[in-house]
């Protein structure tokens, strides 16, 4: 059964990376006035050559994101169950090495934390954990997901690869969708940053959209973490071509894509390479001009400067007030933590600034259409 890898194993990153560098003023014109965006205009959009008109990329990206989405943005929270980890990941605080406290939330430390995300007026959850295939795998998914689901109107999760099966049985169970980032699509770096554990398996990871999406999973969500690389526009490349992939193959689910940076955590990596705010904008415009009903979300790894300027032009989902340690809601431990949050403001004053700037936020979506209740 063909999977994502055979269409990766045909492109070439150096050559993507050339390419994407020698791109013109003239090409990003041409890109721009398109009816369309096809693959080579999206390459123009993300080079060097791009950068000086940010302004008109952002005004189509604007209407686009207006005519798909209406004036609204959506809101969701993380909710860390687990820190646990049999990894061995260069840039993640909870990597097997580092020698932080370990935590697993049980069931009452669940509700704890359900109760105080419901407080916030949450009803999007995004579930993560380390990736602990024993400890934090099939069988506590199955014990837990059903809890979580009676609290919230709609589950994502951010685990480790699974297979398809069980993919379809958490379905079941109440989950809606997954993201599952590749880290970078370049093979080399990627075995880099991962030294041990299931996680070194780059083409299990990179199959896992397509076997979500045979599962029958609704939304797949897609990134790379910016900075592992030393290419981040070959990177974003890549996941662009993952996305035209998937929509081809596997229509009937939805896509979102998220664009974290490299942030501080316990025992982190310096960046191979940096990405400016201006330069995530023009990626985030280049990607709503390629994917206008794709779903783009930012997190609170970037600054409330920049939340407050760039999800009124293009972002149709947002974390705020999130914690990235397990039991963070209930309990604040910041030993415990993923990475460091940069937008610390609360859900409340996310959604004041969001109606100053003339958009409606979204605390709950219309779910009947999921083939299950509504939560209470």
């Amino acid at each position: 059964m063909n999977t994502f890898t055979a269409h990766w194993q045909a492109l070439d990153w150096d050559d993507v990376g050339l390419r994407i560098h020698s791109k013109t003023s003239r090409d990003v014109a041409q890109a721009l006035s398109a009816d369309a965006l096809a693959i080579d205009d999206f390459m123009a959009l993300l080079s060097p050559a791009a950068l000086p008109y940010l302004e008109p990329m952002a005004q189509q990206a604007q209407k686009l994101t207006r005519q798909r989405f209406g004036n609204i943005v959506g809101f969701y929270l993380p909710l860390y169950l687990s820190n646990l980890c049999a990894n061995d990941c260069t840039y993640c605080g909870f990597s097997m090495s580092n020698p932080i406290k370990r935590k697993t939330l049980g069931e009452q430390e669940i509700i704890n934390e359900c109760r105080a995300i419901k407080n916030k007026g949450v009803e999007h959850v995004l579930l993560v954990t380390g990736e602990h295939q024993t400890k934090v795998g099939m069988d506590y998914f199955r014990r837990y997901i059903p809890l979580i689901r009676e609290f919230f109107s709609s589950l994502m999760m951010e685990v480790q690869p699974l297979s398809q099966q069980e993919y379809a049985e958490l379905k079941i169970l109440g989950l809606d969708g997954v993201l599952v980032y590749q880290e970078t699509y370049h093979q080399a770096t990627y075995h880099q940053h991962h030294l041990r554990g299931k996680k070194q398996d780059f083409a299990w990871r990179l199959e896992t959209p397509d076997r979500l999406a045979r599962a029958g999973i609704d939304k797949i969500g897609l990134g790379a973490l910016i900075g592992l690389s030393d290419n981040w526009r070959t990177d974003c490349y890549m996941v662009a071509e993952h996305l035209l992939y998937l929509q081809k193959q596997y229509w009937q689910s939805r896509y979102s894509l998220s664009f974290p940076r490299l942030r501080p955590c316990a025992g982190g990596i310096t960046p191979a390479t940096q990405m400016s705010e201006a330069q995530l904008i023009q990626v985030m415009c280049a990607f709503r001009l390629l994917a206008p009903d794709v779903e783009l979300s930012l997190s609170t790894r970037e600054s409330p400067w920049f939340r407050d300027n760039a999800v009124p032009i293009m972002v149709n989902s947002i974390s705020a007030g999130s914690k990235t340690q397990p039991g963070g809601y209930a309990n604040e431990k910041p030993e415990l933590e993923q990475f460091l949050p940069h937008d610390n403001r609360q859900p409340s004053e996310v959604a004041d600034m969001l109606v100053r700037a003339g958009i409606q936020p979204v605390w709950k979506d219309w779910d009947g259409y999921l083939g299950r209740p509504a939560a209470q």
